[in-house]
């Protein structure tokens, strides 16, 4: 029998008694990450890294929570589990699971450029590793964090010289702190929405350092002039623009590589920003694991396991409840984008 297996209630470690980011409540959830597509209320007891603690207090309220750190060892019945840095977030984890000597290792999402924000990626070695595989396309490569960085200040330069606001649109966890930590401060007032402010605290509270920010809602109209405002995605066309007066709008996300997805939106511009392991960065983790059995999920499984295979290895589609989580390019556009 496997080690681990889908079911009606999520990925599960029937031996250990536990699943991992399970889609309904059950009686211990191991946690990769705080995003809600992991994250779920209603389980009795919640296993997650320290720093993804106040992040499932904050979004699921006072629910019974067992945090541990980076490589410490529970273990339940006769499995011994532990969380290795995935480099998704803040307190993001791979979950490794291991029984009589056979290891798994759940991946969680993941990505390998280290991003100065949450611990970089750590590859393990296993017998079989489960993928995300989001972005599991030739399509999908990534430039060097750094040089989108320096084409977003310098949007964010020429629109303060024209005194227009500046508004990014970024999933309220991970992807607003990560451009925070590498805006540059001298350009102008940084504010930002108020479903994003209490991550911003969350993570100062972890010892991220991050410019310092103001609510939107603290400030007049006038100061919105040459400033940078950051909101989730569900922002954009709303009547919440209204009080920035001239702005100039953009989107950072993976989904951005897709060409027309931010002239089908109406944005200024479309940053090319993920969370997630691009197309070479997959294929790099997968072969760091020495696995000889691979299970993709949530994104584009089919053309992974299939080039995976070609090359010799044992690759299949993982099912989930939401299908194979391939993201259309509709709700890319408008949902919290990777």
């Amino acid at each position: 029998m496997d080690l681990m297996a889908p079911s009606p209630f999520g990925l599960q470690c029937e031996a250990g008694g536990f699943y991992i980011d399970p889609w309904r409540p059950v009686s211990c959830a191991v946690i990769t990450h705080g995003h809600s597509d992991h994250a779920r209320v209603g389980s009795d007891l919640y296993v997650c890294h320290r720093s993804t603690a106040p992040i499932l207090r904050k979004r699921l309220g006072d629910v019974a929570i067992h945090a541990v750190e980076y490589g410490e060892r529970l273990i339940k019945n006769s499995v011994t589990i532990s969380l290795h840095p995935a480099g998704h977030v803040l307190g993001s984890a791979q979950a490794r699971v291991e029984k009589d000597g056979d290891v798994w290792v759940a991946s969680g999402d993941y990505k390998l450029e280290a991003d100065g924000v949450c611990a970089p990626f750590e590859p393990l070695r296993c017998r079989v590793f489960i993928t995300e595989s989001t972005f599991a396309l030739p399509i999908y490569r990534w430039r060097p964090q750094a040089e989108i960085f320096s084409d977003v200040n310098g949007w964010w330069r020429s629109n303060a010289e024209r005194e227009l606001a500046s508004i990014i649109y970024a999933y309220s966890l991970g992807k607003a702190q990560r451009i925070l930590a590498h805006l540059d401060p001298a350009i102008g007032e940084i504010y930002c929405h108020g479903a994003i402010e209490p991550m911003n605290a969350i993570h100062r509270d972890a010892g991220v350092r991050l410019p310092a920010t103001r609510s939107v809602g603290e400030a007049a109209k006038k100061a919105f002039a040459g400033a940078m405002i950051l909101a989730p995605p569900s922002a954009a066309g709303s009547a919440w623009l209204r009080r920035f007066g001239d702005y100039s709008d953009a989107l950072a996300s993976g989904w951005m590589q897709v060409r027309g997805n931010r002239r089908r939106r109406g944005l200024d511009r479309g940053f090319v920003l993920s969370d997630h392991a691009d197309w070479p960065e997959l294929l790099e983790a997968i072969a760091a694991t020495g696995a000889q059995r691979v299970l993709a999920t949530h994104g584009s499984s089919g053309p992974l396991t299939r080039y995976l295979r070609e090359r010799g290895l044992d690759a299949t589609a993982l099912e989930t409840r939401d299908g194979d989580g391939t993201m259309s390019e509709d709700a890319a556009a408008t949902a919290d984008p990777p």
